[in-house]
């Protein structure tokens, strides 16, 4: 079994390293200090299982979970928190293995024998109502798992099945409704058509064009996206109100 470690703190990881080796058919395969990063190294070692702590910097263990399940061969999750005894009974109630801080052996041993894949449903339970919006898209690119901040994507564009995500670096396409991304990224992106939300603060200009229809033109993008007749009113007002 191969086992990532995703952890901030160091004496934390090296913990459960100690405890790892004495576990027998471990193979530890890597450690991370956030998400992000624990993103980057799940896709050079097709972990089978990852121990993720709840809360880290860049990118926390909730969001870094939601994006685990959401791979096509997802690995095994271990929570690990500090939280009391009484506050993760709620990982109980959902069937998601947790280590509680300082981890002891045989609790990681049992962990290790009942980690299973979460899903969407259940880190919607975990984080309490809600999930929180995410801070980072990920998706594959030519084989190759990509992460990128929420404050480089410029737009999602719906096409068909698929949405474009055009950032600052490029393209990707992810498998996710229009609908869900509005949801999730209401405070920062908004629908200027029935197949477009743009980054509000990424907008350069609004301007018609030679028919007298709306376009709106966003930074790093060289062709405008055009403006719904129904939507303007609504993409002015909120232009206005962000800028």
């Amino acid at each position: 079994m191969k086992v990532l470690i995703v952890d901030d703190e160091a004496p934390a990881r090296d913990r459960l390293k100690q405890l790892l080796l004495a576990q027998p058919g471990i193979e530890l395969v890597g450690e991370a200090g956030n998400g992000r990063e624990a993103l980057e190294l799940w896709e050079h070692t097709q972990a089978d299982v990852v121990l993720l702590d709840i809360r880290m910097p860049v990118m926390d263990g909730l969001e870094t979970a939601r994006h685990l399940a959401a791979l096509e061969r997802p690995p095994a999750v271990i929570f690990t928190t500090a939280y009391s005894e009484f506050a993760v009974e709620a990982f109980d109630a959902h069937a998601i293995a947790y280590l509680l801080k300082p981890v002891r052996g045989e609790k990681l041993a049992a962990a290790l024998t009942s980690a299973g894949r979460v899903n969407r449903v259940q880190l919607t339970q975990l984080a309490g109502g809600a999930a929180p919006a995410r801070r980072h898209i990920c998706a594959k690119l030519r084989d190759k798992l990509h992460v990128v901040p929420l404050e480089n994507v410029l737009c999602f564009v719906a096409d068909q099945k698929y949405v474009t995500v055009h950032h600052t670096g490029g393209e990707l396409l992810v498998d996710e409704s229009l609908k869900d991304l509005e949801q999730e990224f209401a405070g920062r992106f908004l629908r200027v058509h029935r197949n477009a939300l743009v980054a509000v603060n990424q907008v350069e200009r609004l301007e018609k064009d030679g028919n007298g229809h709306l376009q709106v033109y966003m930074r790093g993008l060289t062709e405008p996206l055009e403006v719904s007749r129904r939507l303007v009113s609504e993409v002015r007002e909120r232009l206005r109100a962000g800028h």
